[in-house]
């Protein structure tokens, strides 16, 4: 899955899909490899997503205080 064509919001609904299959421990070896380093991707992806929101956010407040 190419996780920059996909938000947020999907990014996490995937994650949780992909814990819930490794969960039920139904999957073969091979594809519970490429499950961990896909959900491995899309973790990363949404760390760096929030990081990024977290300081437009900052920066956006600071701005607001700077011209009040």
């Amino acid at each position: 899955m190419e996780n920059k064509t996909i938000g947020y919001d999907k990014a996490v609904a995937r994650i949780e899909e992909i814990v819930n299959l490794l969960e039920n421990g139904e999957k073969g070896m091979d594809e519970l490899s490429d499950l961990v380093k896909e959900a491995t991707t899309l973790v990363k992806f949404c760390k760096n997503k929030l990081r990024t929101t977290e300081s437009e956010i900052s920066k956006a407040l600071e701005d607001n205080e700077e011209n009040h």
